[in-house]
């Protein structure tokens, strides 16, 4: 039994800790904030998500949190037509072997820290920023912002985005600043028009923005998230914003869509960011995990699957002796990077190419869409949507993946 080390304890860093301590280690999470919790509004999981779930013990209790949708549902945001939808029941759910939901980020996070808490191998401490590592052949020390050092046989560096992990070990400066800016809302249901609550997870494509709306809380809520592209070139994150200032910034919006982004109230504005894609993940006995080793916008609804993934593929490579866990940790950078590095770049090509493009290109991506069938959509997902081994980048096409 090795004593293993976590910088960062959000969605990534609690499945890891429960994926390493189901191989009898024990574990140690060091998270910045000094309580545990998940901000955020809702989030997409595919059915791969709900795999990795299963196999980390908490599959039952996020189900129980989540809201089971019957379709994505792809519209032109300015003429209103539906375009194009994929259902998401019966022979979706018979393919890839588990449901597509959609959820409140604490609805899936809660889940992972009960379990985590329940857990005799375990340790959460919080308010421990981890700034940077010193390692030996035998160990990895974690050191903290305010000088405390933690020592175990291996770190595993979740601490997000702007890890500082990352920055010791890749060294490639800040995130890229992808240019679009999100607002985000979450309503009462009971304020949606009835004939508007569709069990759906529904995205209206505009010149240069989208809107993308779903419920969560079982039903309660609905999440509204809409993104212009803008040019963004500086970093903000989740600051207030006047409702006003949003309704302005979807021109052309459709009426049924308009009507839908009316309803918001408290807006909150975050600037996108990502990285580039990188091979290495690993340094001797130190390794990356979700988004700070593979951050990714959100246009293939796949971040938090993209880390419980990796959560899964570093546990089951971990049930090794403490002196093979360099060899282990550079084998789980092998059998993930691949599959991760597409979904990044999937992840883009969605925002320009399928979410925002004008005049002709837009029409060319409508009659491109409407042509293909439920089988075909399924096709198209089936390389993410699917997976179950969690290593390996499948050759089909991505073109439509959602």
């Amino acid at each position: 039994m090795a004593k293993i080390l976590i910088a960062g304890g959000g969605i990534g860093g609690l499945a890891a800790a429960l994926s390493v301590a189901d191989r009898g280690h024990r574990v140690t999470v060091l998270e910045r904030q000094a309580t545990f919790a998940e901000l955020g509004a809702g989030i997409q999981l595919g059915p791969n998500a709900f795999h990795a779930l299963d196999r980390l013990g908490v599959g039952e209790a996020v189900r129980d949190r989540a809201v089971f949708i019957d379709e994505l549902r792809f519209m032109d945001g300015t003429t209103g037509e539906r375009v194009a939808s994929m259902p998401l029941t019966g022979a979706y759910r018979g393919r890839f072997g588990n449901p597509y939901a959609v959820v409140h980020r604490g609805d899936l996070y809660q889940p992972l820290l009960d379990a985590c808490r329940a857990s005799g191998d375990i340790e959460l401490l919080g308010g421990r920023a981890v700034t940077r590592y010193e390692q030996g052949p035998a160990g990895v020390t974690a050191v903290t912002d305010a000088g405390e050092r933690f020592t175990g046989a291996a770190l595993v560096g979740a601490d997000g985005i702007r890890s500082a992990v990352r920055r010791q070990l890749v060294g490639d400066g800040g995130p890229r600043i992808s240019g679009h800016t999100i607002y985000r809302s979450v309503i009462p249901m009971e304020k949606v028009p009835e004939e508007l609550r569709w069990n759906t997870v529904t995205l209206w494509a505009g010149p240069k923005w989208h809107f993308v709306h779903y419920p969560i809380g079982g039903g309660r809520f609905l999440n509204l998230a809409a993104t212009r592209d803008d040019g963004a070139r500086e970093e903000v994150t989740g600051e207030p914003v006047d409702r006003s200032h949003v309704l302005g910034e979807f021109p052309g919006l459709s009426d049924t869509a308009r009507d839908l982004l009316e309803l918001g109230e408290e807006w909150r504005t975050w600037v996108l960011c990502d990285r580039d894609p990188v091979d290495r993940w690993t340094d001797g006995r130190v390794a990356l995990l979700g988004d700070a080793a593979h951050p990714m916008l959100q246009y293939a609804a796949q971040g938090a699957c993209m880390a419980l993934e990796d959560a899964v593929v570093i546990g089951r490579l971990l049930d090794w002796d403490e002196d093979a866990i360099p060899q282990r940790l550079e084998k789980y950078n092998a059998e993930r990077r691949e599959r991760a590095a597409r979904t990044q770049l999937v992840a883009r090509e969605l925002g320009t190419r399928l979410y925002h493009p004008a005049g002709a290109e837009a029409r060319a991506r409508n009659e491109m869409l409407s042509s293909l069938t439920v089988d075909d959509l399924h096709d198209r997902v089936a390389w993410l949507h699917g997976a179950r081994d969690f290593s390996r980048a499948l050759s089909l096409s991505a073109g439509a993946s959602r």
